[in-house]
């Protein structure tokens, strides 16, 4: 295998440049200790919002608003993102990406809450997309979620799939890069679900529900 695998990652992170909006709103995410996804898994969800032409879309976990700025702007002009986050102040640092951005505010539904709590409401089948960026200790019952909510040919992402390049690592047995890794194996075994690992960003695991 190449050596210059590092570099071309880099190179594809770099491909495309981000503008001052998604600038502001990440410097809003490190002041508040949020890690919002990096600019290659960000062009990747937004590439894949707009191939499913996702008008109603789920972000677990909102952070300051990157991920959801991404969605947003891959999403049809009538497209709803219904985002959940457990903290107030990180919805505010959204909300504020999301008027320099100019979005309507009929296009977001800013959820304050447990997901695991919220999730369980929404309308099974419901929504073409479902995106989870959240604490990885509970990804295993966000997937279950999504799985329910999501259409047939809707598509799921999961950020932080590589969890800081520890899955690939069978040696490394911590319980957060464990639940990653079982998250993966479970999403590839389920029959409902298409997979694909991308090594973008912190890695992007990707299904669409058959």
């Amino acid at each position: 295998m190449s050596t210059d695998k590092a570099q071309s990652w880099v190179y594809c992170e770099e491909f495309l440049d981000e503008d001052d909006v998604l600038l502001r709103a990440r410097e809003r995410a490190s002041h508040l200790g949020c890690t919002p996804v990096l600019p290659g898994a960000g062009a990747a969800l937004r590439v894949l919002a707009a191939a499913a032409q996702a008008r109603a879309v789920v972000e677990v976990g909102t952070g300051a608003g990157v991920g959801s700025l991404y969605l947003l702007r891959g999403m049809p002009a009538d497209g709803v993102l219904t985002t959940i986050d457990l903290e107030l102040e990180h919805q505010r640092a959204a909300k504020e990406a999301f008027a320099e951005e100019g979005v309507r505010s009929t296009r977001t539904r800013a959820i304050s809450g447990r997901a695991l709590d919220v999730l369980p409401r929404l309308t099974d089948g419901g929504y073409d997309m479902v995106v989870i960026d959240a604490d990885v200790e509970n990804y295993p019952g966000y997937v279950e979620q999504a799985v329910r909510l999501l259409r047939p040919g809707g598509v799921l992402a999961v950020d932080d799939a590589l969890w800081h390049d520890r899955v690939a690592d069978p040696a490394r047995r911590d319980e957060a890069t464990t639940t990653v890794r079982d998250v993966g194996r479970h999403v590839r075994a389920d029959d409902r679900l298409l997979p694909a690992l991308l090594p973008t960003g912190e890695g992007l695991l990707v299904a669409v529900r058959r």
